[in-house]
């Protein structure tokens, strides 16, 4: 009954390279879109913006109703 030996630096080193692995696919989630996305996003913001400005009441010297 003998234990298998292992290289304790090349677990550690396997480790790091999984928290890695991991870390980079959260971040590829998190950042990773494509300049043209961005962009199509901005325009959909902007576009939006514009358009509740368009159909804001205009005015508000009115007192609020009771």
């Amino acid at each position: 009954m003998s234990a298998e030996i292992i290289n304790l630096r090349k677990v550690r080193k396997a480790k790091q390279r999984r928290d890695a692995a991991t870390r980079a696919e959260e971040n590829r989630a998190k950042f990773g879109r494509t300049k043209a996305e961005r962009e199509a996003t901005g325009a959909e913001k902007e576009r939006e913006a514009r358009r509740l400005d368009s159909i804001r009441r205009q005015g508000g010297d009115e007192e609020p109703r009771k």
